[in-house]
């Protein structure tokens, strides 16, 4: 017969043999929130990370590329309320002017560049209106918009051929307070024929040119001796907005 103390050994095996799944079923258990527990303070942990983010990225430095974007997206906006205004103005309100040739004074010439034409603005057939006025031989641009511009420069030659220039040239030229140096919008180049001692030779220059308030318009010529101030449908210059 076994004796007390073997019986007693073998109860407590058979205990520990029955405590030994339920221990492990609760060790799972544990393991199992501990990773629900870390899962959820990660997460709370991104959400509050976020809004730094958002402030972090919005004090960085813009890069060049957005700021073209801006720019372009300015222009653009400019554009749509300059033409907003002149949209709701009739054409009886809208700036315009033509002038017609007048005696010329021949030391019109400004430094290196050609001479320019002196213009009749209120007698005849020449007016200005709606503020597009003319000063110091140019229109002034009262309204940003996109205006028609145009120029007729007739040249007529003296009846002595040895005086007779190969070529002539007409320009219409933008002056402008943001930039330096006068620009050329449009320009006309003839040959002249050598057939004839007297000759007359035209130039007509027109197109849509966008302009600026502030903006002065003139016309400039190769040799000022040679225009045509003697009828004025030879020789004019003119804009209006559109």
């Amino acid at each position: 017969m076994e004796s007390a103390a073997e019986m007693e050994m073998e109860m407590m095996e058979m205990e520990m043999g029955e405590e030994a799944p339920a221990a492990g079923l609760r060790l799972r258990r544990d393991l199992r929130r501990i990773r629900c527990a870390l899962l959820l303070c990660l997460l709370a942990v991104l959400l509050l990370m976020l809004p730094t983010a958002y402030l972090l990225l919005g004090h960085l430095p813009r890069s060049c590329g957005t700021q073209v974007t801006e720019e372009r997206g300015s222009r653009f906006l400019k554009q749509r309320a300059v033409a907003a205004v002149t949209d709701t103005l009739s054409s009886a309100e809208k700036p315009r002017a033509h002038l017609t040739v007048k005696k010329q004074d021949l030391a019109s010439a400004v430094g290196s560049h050609l001479p320019i034409l002196q213009w009749e603005d209120k007698r005849g057939l020449a007016f200005t209106k709606n503020n597009l006025s003319y000063s110091s031989s140019a229109l002034v641009i009262p309204v940003s918009g996109d205006y028609y511009v145009y120029a007729q420069v007739t040249f007529r030659g003296p009846v002595e051929s040895s005086h007779r220039p190969s070529s002539v040239t007409e320009i219409i030229t933008k002056v402008t307070d943001s930039y330096p140096e006068p620009t050329q919008l449009l320009t006309g180049t003839k040959t002249l024929s050598e057939n004839g001692n007297g000759w007359f030779q035209p130039i007509y220059l027109g197109a849509v040119v966008s302009l600026e308030v502030g903006d002065k318009l003139m016309v400039n010529v190769s040799d000022i001796k040679l225009v045509d101030y003697t009828k004025e449908h030879k020789t004019f210059f003119g804009a209006f907005l559109l």
